[in-house]
């Protein structure tokens, strides 16, 4: 049962570690620099009271806090002179919109404070869904180190006329000389943009449109043209799936945009039945720690593993051969027939051979999963193409090339190539948001707007049509790329009114432009095209030949290039909220890393020792691969196929980021071909130690009673959740008057009647959480949460309000039952560490669980911490003198203490640091001061502005109209928050679910924090 699980965060809790035990006992590994911030003569020479008075009155480590605490800076105002007609001051306004910067495509809602957009949510009425990088591209629009703020040619300033002027004489000068030149752009899956590209090329015959993704899926849209006559990518409806296989598909991290809403849909153990869900990969992925059930397997053995499962499933005999995985092909392919049409294949191996074989087993299925009709227009690129313009350029057959929002220098694995042919062009011109190597190197940079000050539509699928809209007044002296194309074309009509014009003539039939643009979307109809035909018999054994013929010959170690969950393919590198944001699998943060298994890193000497203040350390490995070397870290990761390791792409940028922000290794020269698999790799162990910043080790709860609890689908359907011996979600006991009795009936408080007015509840499924960390980055938004650095996060004095805790569990129980089984000390880490080569996964958002009978507010001798009438634990900052009691007496170490001044810093130049950062900020939160602790407030500020906002209009609060940033962000409903004094709240029933629990229940905190108990499908029920 879950409660008999050892539930652990790193490798280092596997051994018989000291360090790890010393650290679990102590929230705070370093002690106050108290001699630092009074020791100083400086700081203390106008005061009439001496050091040695004030610290005789005071005490020494209050006085350090309380000194700190009165550093709040006093800032002037300016009002407006005349306010404008459209800003109500102290009230937000919500914009709808669409973010489509070529890799991260959302419908989103947009709120805006006087002007400035400050933060991102989904846009829910049009399906629309966000991930960390979505809710982080606010604060990139504020990004003033590396936005383009005016035309240049040379590196010399140059107006917009004479930018025009000579871009256009030299272009009329290519195409009179039939020299060809190309328009080298990102997926825009903007179907106006795409009629001005098509009009800009028919004005200049000489041009060509190519798209480049640097992170490529050119094989799965391939795949699907050669079987459906179309070059798009699929859509899946998991949420109707019975049977789920994977083959190293990350469908809920950036695999075709990601599917995480409709997986989680058809996984709700209420309604008694659940998808299952088998994942078969090499890196532990987002997808597979979520996944019923995981298999570990090298990408080689994927490639066979997949034909084998085609073979089972259609009865052909292709050739391929055995892997050690094939009993479990077996059974999926029996789970898979069985399933029929509500079975699905996909798989993350980006060869369109690979992809034709996924595409031919669903058609085997009848699978009414995938959709062939309504399908995906993101990830466009063409690896083909683009190879093609880098040989054409380095042989000097290109006269020109315009580029927009790209960056092949950094991001093609031939970059040296590609920069090479930069050079023998006539003409260069870079069209982009951000200042990067590529603009660096083109003759003329022309700065575009962010999405968030443009105009402009999307289409990510056929069905929902996005309309852009800005937010705020263009920060920089740029211009919209659809407006230089259309004059480049010689067509003087603004992009609005062509905007407008062509979503009338060609999408709204008749709908209003003003209400489309206020949803921000528009629902069209899809004629499906049935006149392509394919048969798949006819050419699946060439297919699976092309396949296994790179895999026939993989040797040495085989790569597993990824994308992370914060920084994708490193658009966004610039943006401290991302860098900081810890990765959901290995919890660390402001790196990338060389990912191995525990039997790998043995082998071949590799280590991550855990220090005594928290922080972990590697070693560092050279990877060559096709003749190309990096050095990289090496993070030791439970799950990893023996025999394979993973690197994410999307560090290592260098040119124009910040000192800070230049982290980890650039992986994008091993990407040859496009290909996310490499083989033939060999690794070198090299000298020096790295240094993580991670919290793995830190802050956590492990070895306590009840953090996490995992059912499985039959024992939720059969078995009573309060049986005392074997019930999935019995409560805690403890002894009272010798007997053992309840916990919740034993109380050292006395109840308060909490009946009247709001209560306000979080409830968190654990079944429904994938661990992808939008709230994280909502709450960094909504509660202006500093970044600290690297360093910092190092030793353990990251500020997150809200973490996302990673658990493996291994089905070995704890030293006491170990005992009764026999097993010596030895015996049962050895067991623990043979689990670790598979542990299970559970993610866990934790945050201040606004605990009813709070210990933190016992202690507090200032009373800055006390509890709200509504349930909230609210902090008084001005009170708070920084004794840091209640984070020591948090059993849940959900508290931050402030150990600089954040804001205003030169010491952490970050976002509060400059000007435009600042921009971002929530003026309804205080920033705060040095000194004093902080934590989640259950975003007050927001149940405030509801009230006074019903109450306003003279109505009460509706029902489920109480939101949080984080229930806001959660894509997958995981998180719902709302008052339980309101019965017909959501949150009300939620909290009387047998699945409810609360951590740590036995203290009897009575958190306001509920949790429902995770439900796995093993396949049994």
């Amino acid at each position: 049962m879950a409660s008999n699980k050892k539930y652990w965060k790193s490798v280092e809790e596997l051994k018989d570690s000291s360090i790890v035990e010393t650290l679990s006992k102590n929230e705070f590994v370093e002690e106050i620099p108290t001699d630092q911030f009074l020791g100083d003569k400086e700081t203390l020479e106008n005061s009439s009271t001496s050091r040695r008075d004030f610290l005789k009155y005071v005490g020494f480590t209050t006085a350090a806090a309380s000194l700190a605490a009165c550093e709040g800076p006093v800032r002037k105002s300016i009002p407006y002179v005349v306010k404008p007609d459209d800003v109500t001051l102290g009230v937000a306004d919500w914009y709808a919109t669409s973010m489509a910067d070529g890799y991260d495509f959302a419908n989103v809602l947009v709120k805006t404070r006087e002007g400035r957009p400050i933060q991102i949510m989904p846009n829910k009425e049009a399906n629309g869904t966000t991930s960390a990088r979505v809710q982080a591209a606010v604060l990139s629009l504020y990004d003033e180190k590396l936005r383009l703020k005016k035309p240049t040619k040379e590196g010399a300033e140059i107006s917009w006329v004479d930018a025009d002027k000579q871009i256009g004489t030299k272009l009329n000068e290519l195409k009179e000389a039939n020299k060809p030149v190309v328009l080298l752009t990102g997926t825009m899956a903007s179907p106006s943009t795409d009629k001005i590209v098509e009009e800009f090329i028919a004005a200049n015959p000489n041009v060509k449109h190519v798209i480049y993704d640097a992170v490529s899926e050119s094989g799965a849209a391939d795949a699907f043209k050669a079987m459906y006559g179309k070059r798009a990518l699929p859509n899946y409806h998991l949420d109707k799936a019975k049977t789920i296989v994977s083959f190293g598909a990350d469908f809920l991290g950036d695999f075709h945009g990601g599917f995480e809403k409709s997986y989680i849909n058809g996984r709700k153990p209420e309604t008694g039945s659940m998808s299952y869900h088998v994942q078969f990969e090499s890196n532990m992925s987002l997808t597979g720690a979520n996944a019923d059930k995981r298999v570990v397997v090298k990408p080689s053995d994927q490639v066979f593993a997949l034909i084998n499962l085609y073979n089972a499933i259609t009865g052909s005999t292709v050739a391929s051969k055995s892997t050690p995985v094939d009993a479990d092909v077996k059974k999926m392919a029996t789970e898979l027939k069985k399933a029929g049409s509500k079975g699905v294949v996909l798989t993350g191996l980006n060869d369109k051979n690979a992809q034709i074989i996924a595409l031919a087993i669903n058609k085997a299925l009848n699978s009414e999963i995938i959709d062939t009709v309504n399908t995906l227009n993101i990830r466009q690129g063409n690896d083909a193409e683009v190879a093609q313009l880098v040989s054409d350029m380095k042989a000097g057959k290109i006269a020109g090339l315009i580029s927009y929002n790209v960056d092949p220098v950094y991001s093609l694995s031939n970059a040296s190539d590609f920069s090479d042919g930069l050079k023998k062009l006539e003409l260069s011109v870079a069209l982009s948001t951000e200042n990067n190597a590529t603009v660096n190197a083109s003759n003329f940079a022309l700065p575009t707007p962010h999405f968030l000050e443009s105009w402009g539509d999307t289409q990510f699928d056929e069905v929902t049509y996005g309309l852009m809209q800005p937010t705020i007044q263009p920060l920089f002296n740029t211009r919209q790329v659809q407006d230089t194309l259309l004059k480049w074309s010689g067509n003087s009509t603004k992009y609005y009114d062509y905007l407008k014009a062509f979503a009338s003539a060609n999408v709204l039939n008749g709908s209003s432009w003003n209400t489309a643009l206020h949803n921000g979307f528009f629902t069209k109809e899809v004629v499906e095209n049935t006149d392509f035909v394919f048969d798949t018999l006819e050419v699946i054994s060439d297919v699976a030949a092309k396949l296994s013929s790179s895999a026939n010959k993989a040797s040495g170690f085989e790569l597993n290039l990824y994308t992370k969950t914060g920084l994708g393919d490193g658009k966004q590198a610039n943006n401290p909220w991302l860098q900081e944001f810890p990765d959901p699998i290995t919890r660390a943060s402001w790196d990338n890393y060389l990912t191995m298994s525990i039997a790998d890193a043995k082998e071949l000497g590799f280590a991550n020792p855990v220090k005594d203040n928290g922080a972990i350390d590697g070693d560092y490995a050279k990877v060559t691969v096709n003749g190309v070397s990096v050095t990289v870290p090496v993070m030791i990761q439970p799950g990893q196929a023996k025999g394979s390791v993973g690197l994410a792409v999307g560090f290592g940028k260098t040119f124009g980021l910040k000192e800070e922000m230049q982290v980890g290794v650039n992986a994008y020269p091993l990407y040859k071909g496009g290909n996310n698999i490499q083989y033939g790799v060999t690794i070198e162990k090299v000298s020096g130690t790295h240094q993580f910043a991670c919290t793995q080790v830190q802050k956590t709860i492990a070895g306590r009673h009840d953090i996490l609890k995992v059912a499985s689908l039959k024992e939720f359907k059969t078995v009573d959740p309060k049986d005392h011996k074997n019930g999935w979600n019995k409560p805690a006991y403890v002894s009272y008057d010798h007997n053992e009795v309840e916990a919740n009936t034993i109380d050292l408080w006395d109840e308060h009647n909490r009946e009247v007015g709001h209560h306000f509840n979080l409830s968190i499924d654990l079944t429904s959480c994938t661990g992808c960390g939008a709230c994280v980055v909502a709450c960094h938004a909504e509660n202006n949460v500093p970044v600290v650095g690297k360093k910092e996060v190092r030793v353990g004095r990251d500020m997150h309000w809200l973490r996302i805790d990673r658990y493996y569990s291994s089905e070995v129980e704890t030293r006491e039952e170990a005992k009764e089984l026999g097993l010596s000390r030895g015996e049962m880490y050895e067991a623990l560490e043979t689990e670790a080569e598979n542990p299970e996964v559970t993610f866990q958002p934790m945050m201040c669980q606004h605990c009813n009978h709070a210990p933190c507010e016992t202690v507090c001798p200032v009373a800055a911490t006390s509890h709200g009438r509504q349930g909230q634990n609210q902090m008084a900052y001005n009170r708070c003198v920084g004794t840091r009691y209640c984070a020591n007496n948090c059993p849940y170490r959900v508290r931050r203490f402030n150990w600089f001044n954040y804001a205003n810093n030169n010491e952490f130049d970050f976002n509060m640091n400059n000007e435009y950062g600042k921009m971002v900020l929530n003026p309804d939160v205080v920033v705060r001061s040095r000194g004093v602790m902080e934590k989640c407030s259950m975003c007050i500020q927001m149940t405030q502005a509801t009230i006074l906002k019903a109450k306003k209009e003279g109505r009460a609060v509706n029902t489920d109209e109480f939101e949080t940033a984080c229930s806001s962000a959660c894509t997958t409903g995981a998180m719902v928050f709302g008052d339980i004094n309101n019965k017909k709240d959501q949150v009300a029933s939620l909290v009387e679910d047998k699945r409810a629990y609360g951590v740590l229940d036995y203290l009897q905190t009575k958190p306001n924090v509920i949790y429902q108990v995770k439900v796995k499908n093993t396949n049994e029920a």
